[in-house]
């Protein structure tokens, strides 16, 4: 990852987030915040109204932390600053009670009716889809996009829940003409990635930007001179270290009924539909007459024969 990039998850470089990408990257940071940063983060997303009333002083004393921690958060949040994270509050309050419909917030019960089921999880999708939306660089979307474009070859590798995500990029890549392959198996990741050269591209898919089985064929393909990708939640974590270009996703609040591994798959399937996209756009001549060819041979398992 690049100098700047790193920074920008810093907040010592590029412009402060807009309001409305405030809170998901609140909650996109939240769970690598030391528990007191934590608390502010928790506090300024929670009642950005109320936070932005506060001077510095009353936000440290409202979350039982300092004011040197208050200042930490803000800048990891994007801000230069305290006065600049207030600012950014204002603004996200101001939305708040433009008329939006309230935000349900509580978490699923081993007792809650279907019906509430439903609504619950649906708002959480939809939250995890806009705080990925809000917070994704598309300068990186855009850079990845054309490497993956213009490769070779694409390795993709994830485990659990993100090798299900991965194997969706390779079959629509596969069917826009593009030579991918998803490697869910941890040595056959290893070895195929030693195959990789300059030309090739890797794509590694991790929530946590900690996973071992996917970390070390990443590693792999960098050191052999590929072009690497991650997709994860967490930006600061180690697979930052080998990825050319990294492309962050949001995850909804982890509850004992909702693991992390379910938000974690809708906004990675978001990133990688944006990525396929991006890609049939950018190789549209060759693109469209392939996916043309793979409804095609396709067709006759949808439709009933004619005798």
């Amino acid at each position: 990852m690049t100098n700047d990039l790193k920074e920008s998850f810093s907040g010592s470089a590029g412009a402060p987030p807009a309001p409305a990408a405030l809170a998901a990257k609140v909650r996109t940071l939240a769970p690598s915040m030391t528990r007191s940063m934590q608390r502010v983060a928790e506090a300024v997303a929670g009642d950005p109204a109320g936070c932005a009333a506060l001077t510095v002083t009353g936000l440290a004393e409202l979350t039982g932390t300092s004011e040197a921690t208050v200042v930490r958060t803000a800048r990891l949040l994007g801000y230069p600053g305290y006065r600049d994270l207030r600012l950014a509050l204002a603004g996200l309050a101001a939305q708040q009670q433009s008329g939006r419909a309230p935000a349900v917030t509580a978490d699923i019960a081993v007792d809650d009716p279907i019906a509430d089921v439903v609504a619950k999880l649906a708002y959480d999708e939809q939250q995890t889809l806009a705080d990925t939306a809000a917070a994704l660089d598309t300068v990186q979307l855009g850079a990845a996009v054309g490497v993956l474009a213009a490769a070779r070859r694409i390795d993709i590798y994830g485990v659990g829940a993100s090798s299900l995500v991965g194997q969706d990029l390779a079959q629509k890549l596969l069917r826009i003409g593009l030579i991918a392959h998803a490697h869910t198996d941890p040595h056959l990741a290893v070895t195929n990635a030693v195959q990789l050269r300059s030309g090739d591209a890797a794509v590694a898919i991790t929530h946590s930007g900690s996973t071992g089985d996917v970390i070390e064929p990443l590693r792999v393909a960098f050191d052999r001179g590929a072009t690497t990708i991650a997709i994860t939640g967490r930006p600061d974590g180690p697979i930052s270290q080998y990825a050319d270009h990294l492309l962050t996703t949001s995850t909804a609040r982890e509850s004992e009924l909702r693991p992390a591994a379910m938000s974690s798959r809708t906004s990675q399937l978001l990133v990688v539909d944006c990525l396929f996209i991006g890609i049939a756009q950018r190789t549209y001549e060759t693109a469209a007459p392939a996916l043309s060819a793979s409804y095609e041979a396709l067709a006759h398992r949808h439709n009933p024969r004619t005798r």
